[in-house]
């Protein structure tokens, strides 16, 4: 392993990007504390780190989202300020978001051409013009894009194709990407590491901001890892293990080959029989899904979004109404039960959209730990909540999980997304519920807690409970289901035991080829 601490080395050219002494400070939060980052032509640059390690802070003022307290930012060899994105693209670099900003009822090329349209010279859009601007950019880079298909008809992997191609049509000489593959199958994975690879060999610079090691150690050329705001190393990746990427993100050793060994399944806790889920027109977003999850084992379901998992957990929940079909929970029928029923009755959630459905951003992380335990060892004299036994509620729970914190008055929404889920994660197990429904239980956490929270989950079933898993993660599908399902276009189109699910089968499965 070789430390490049400086950022350079013999080998390496001329940075493009240079970001000296970046330092950016929230309330009661120092997310960037001096940093440096340099960012060549033709390279992949990693940029890693845990939860609040700064990663998203630093990513946010290259993209001149963010104006830094102090350090500067010289790009292509001339000191440059940021004021906004408009500027970041003015001046050649470009973003993907995790969340792609497309417009579906728009065709590729009108979404591509967005904001920077061919003109006729009286103003009007040139709509020829912009669709064969963008079909000389799909056969110069191999995309494989229809330029008059619909947004709104493309597999999630395709849309990102999209984002990619705006960022060329404005010239972006930077492209800044942020957890890529959250939404991939493998073999989409694959084939945007090979465009990667073919925008870097022409000179363009693309730094990765992801938590997966594997893909850091296929695809980049040098490696940037922070922690607790500061960087702390520059490895070059060839010369590099994901055991040392790992120990330089949390400064401790980590075993990266546990195994969970089986569960010893009981009674039925959760029956879903023949459930069909309304979607957009006729088409069901749900067709007919029958499973059944026991007690003491993990239930994983794979798929690519977008494929009728999301509509699937909501009915099983509660926050969506089934159209036929029955949903049992420990031998009662909850099919059209509401939501606080189902809880009463022995069901924790951890929603995949920690914002906007599990927590209160702007009330204090005390009492989104409350949630659900209000009415009862809460409560104070009076029937009035007892602020020592929630303060004392909360610590446990942020002790257990690590949770990164100034104090428990901190509003959930200041804390990075890592330090959020284990907070929302760890109320939701504490519940001690009979059936545990955990969808994306590691998206945005780092490699420690990934571990931790896998263990959680472990344990849970071991004492006994049914966990019903949702994840993109095929290495966290396959590392804790006892048995999985995978969904594809609104059914349940294959099931294996754990040995018979091998990454193979089940990415030909999310790819509708099960075959």
């Amino acid at each position: 392993m070789t430390n490049t601490d400086n950022g350079t080395n013999h080998t390496t050219p001329r940075p493009v990007v240079r970001l000296r002494g970046i330092t950016v400070r929230y309330p009661g939060v120092l997310a960037n504390d001096g940093v440096d980052l340099d960012l060549a032509a033709g390279e992949i640059h990693a940029l890693m780190g845990e939860n609040g390690a700064g990663k998203s802070t630093l990513a946010s003022v290259l993209y001149g989202a963010r104006r830094p307290d102090t350090g500067t930012l010289d790009l292509f060899g001339a000191p440059t300020r940021l004021a906004s994105p408009a500027d970041a693209i003015a001046a050649g670099i470009g973003m993907v978001h995790q969340h792609f900003m497309l417009f579906p009822g728009l065709t590729v090329a009108e979404n591509v051409v967005y904001g920077a349209e061919p003109l006729h010279r009286f103003g009007v859009v040139d709509r020829a013009a912009a669709r064969r601007a963008v079909a000389d950019l799909v056969r110069r880079y191999g995309l494989d894009l229809d330029p008059d298909a619909l947004v709104r008809d493309l597999p999630v992997g395709v849309r990102q194709r999209v984002e990619i191609l705006k960022l060329l049509h404005r010239g972006a000489r930077v492209l800044i990407l942020d957890e890529p593959t959250a939404v991939l199958t493998p073999g989409e994975a694959d084939r945007l590491f090979t465009v990667l690879r073919g925008l870097a060999a022409e000179g363009r610079a693309v730094l990765l901001v992801t938590h997966k090691l594997g893909e850091v150690l296929a695809v980049s050329h040098r490696v940037t890892v922070l922690r607790d705001g500061r960087r702390t190393t520059v490895l070059r990746t060839e010369e590099t293990t994901a055991g040392d990427l790992a120990a330089a993100m949390t400064g401790r050793d980590l075993d990266l080959d546990v195994v969970h060994p089986p569960g010893t399944p009981g009674e039925p806790v959760l029956e879903v029989r023949e459930l069909t889920v309304a979607g957009r027109g006729t088409k069901p977003a749900v067709d007919a899904a029958t499973f059944t999850v026991r007690a003491g084992e993990i239930v994983g379901i794979a798929g690519v979004a977008g494929n009728g998992q999301a509509e699937l957990v909501a009915a099983v929940v509660g926050l969506r109404r089934a159209r036929s079909g029955v949903v049992r929970l420990r031998g009662e029928e909850i099919t059209h039960a509401p939501v606080a029923d189902r809880r009463r009755r022995g069901l924790a959630y951890l929603p995949e959209d920690r914002g906007e459905v599990g927590a209160a951003g702007q009330a204090s992380l005390a009492d989104n730990l409350a949630a659900g335990f209000h009415r009862g060892p809460l409560l104070g004299r009076f029937g009035f909540l007892s602020p020592t036994a929630l303060t004392r509620h909360a610590r446990r729970i942020i002790d257990r999980f690590r949770v990164r914190t100034p104090d428990t008055r901190t509003p959930i929404a200041a804390l990075s997304g890592g330090n959020q889920q284990k907070a929302v994660l760890g109320r939701e197990l504490a519940h001690q519920a009979p059936l545990l429904v955990a969808e994306q239980p590691t998206r945005g956490v780092d490699i420690g807690a990934v571990q931790a929270i896998h263990a959680e989950l472990v344990a849970y079933r071991d004492a006994g409970h049914a966990v019903l898993l949702v994840s993109a993660e095929l290495s966290e599908i396959r590392g804790l289901s006892d048995r999985v399902l995978v969904c594809y276009d609104g059914r349940v189109v294959a099931e294996w035991d754990r040995d018979e699910a091998t990454e193979h089968r089940i990415g030909l499965a999310m790819a509708g080829e099960a075959g």
